[in-house]
C-alpha cells in the first residue's frame, strides 16, 4: 500500500501549467515557470466564467477569447475535488493556465468591472495593485486615494481627514506589506493624498 502511495503522482498537478500574471488595464499577461509567456486584450474580449473539470478534478474556469487569442484560466486543480468520470461539465484545455485561488479571483473581478477602477473599492484596489504593473500599479494607487479621500472627505470633513485617510487606505497598506507591486501603489497613494491635501486647503 506504501508503495502504490509513493508511486501514484496526481496527473491534474503534473500536467498542469501553472503562472503567474500581470496586468497593464487591458493586457493581460501569463507567465508560465519554463520563460514562456502569453498574453490577450481585454478590450472587446469575450469572457465566460464556469465550472469546469481539468483531468478529473473540479476547477472554476475563466476562458477569454478575442478574434483568434483565447486563454483559459483555472483555479488549482489539486485544490478540487476529483470529479465523477459521468461529471456533465465542460473541459479544461490542455493548455489552460492555472492560477492561484487569489489570483484568479482578481482577475475575474477585474473582468467584472468591465476595466473601470473608479467602480473599485479601496480594497479591491489593493488586490489588483498586486498582479498590476508597474506603471499601472502607480495608477492603481493614485485612484485608491481618490476614492479614500473623497471618502474621507465627505464623511469626515477637512479637520479630522488625516487620520481617517490612513484608515481608509489601512487595505492598500496591508497589501504593501506582501507585495512589491502593492507598496509601489502605496507610495502613489500617499503622494496623491499630500499633494491634493494641500490644494483643498489653499
Amino acid at each position: 500500500m506504501g508503495r502504490t502511495s509513493a508511486l501514484y503522482r496526481d496527473p491534474a498537478r503534473d500536467l498542469a501549467p501553472r503562472a503567474e500574471v500581470s496586468l497593464a488595464w487591458s493586457e493581460l499577461t501569463l507567465h508560465f515557470r519554463d520563460g514562456r509567456s502569453r498574453w490577450i486584450d481585454l478590450d472587446g474580449c469575450h469572457s465566460d466564467i464556469v465550472d469546469a473539470v481539468f483531468r478529473r478534478r473540479f476547477v472554476r474556469m475563466l476562458t477569454l477569447e478575442r478574434g483568434a487569442d483565447g486563454l483559459a484560466l483555472i483555479t488549482p486543480p489539486d485544490h478540487g475535488s476529483i470529479a465523477p468520470r459521468v461529471a456533465y461539465l465542460p473541459s479544461a484545455p490542455d493548455d489552460a493556465a492555472v492560477l492561484d485561488d487569489s489570483t484568479w479571483q482578481v482577475v475575474v473581478d477585474w473582468i467584472r468591472s468591465g476595466g473601470r477602477l473608479s467602480s473599485l473599492t479601496v480594497t479591491e484596489l489593493a488586490r489588483l495593485a498586486g498582479i498590476s504593473t508597474p506603471p499601472f500599479a502607480l495608477l492603481v494607487g493614485e485612484v485608491a486615494a481618490q476614492v479614500a479621500f473623497e471618502m474621507v472627505w465627505e464623511q469626515a470633513g477637512p479637520w479630522r481627514g488625516g487620520a481617517a485617510l490612513e484608515d481608509s487606505l489601512a487595505p492598500l497598506q496591508q497589501a504593501a506589506r506582501h507585495s512589491q507591486r502593492a507598496a509601489e501603489a502605496l507610495v502613489a497613494a500617499l503622494a496623491w493624498c499630500t499633494s491634493n491635501r494641500r490644494a483643498r486647503r489653499r
